[in-house]
């Protein structure tokens, strides 16, 4: 993972895919009614890998919000580390 990755990062990023102000998405807020749609979110994740970041499409789909999707990266890259430092 990379140490610039935190939950407002996420929230920036979505941001800029859906073109909105980042301030304009509640931790709540369902993604999908803001905007994102299933190619943007796939081209989320690959800007996340590209930066060290892997998470899993399905569980992201299974709750599109943001507190949901930062919950999943921080049990992704808890794990991550955790195999990378037994």
């Amino acid at each position: 993972m990379t140490t610039d990755f935190d939950m407002e990062q996420m929230r920036r990023d979505i941001a800029t895919m859906i073109y909105v102000d980042p301030d304009e998405i509640g931790d709540d807020d369902n993604l999908m009614d803001l905007g994102l749609d299933s190619m943007r979110a796939m081209n989320l994740l690959l800007l996340w890998q590209e930066r060290g970041n892997v998470l899993p499409f399905s569980e992201l789909a299974a709750s599109p919000t943001l507190i949901s999707w930062w919950g999943v990266a921080e049990r992704t890259i808890g794990a991550t580390a955790d195999r990378r430092n037994p």
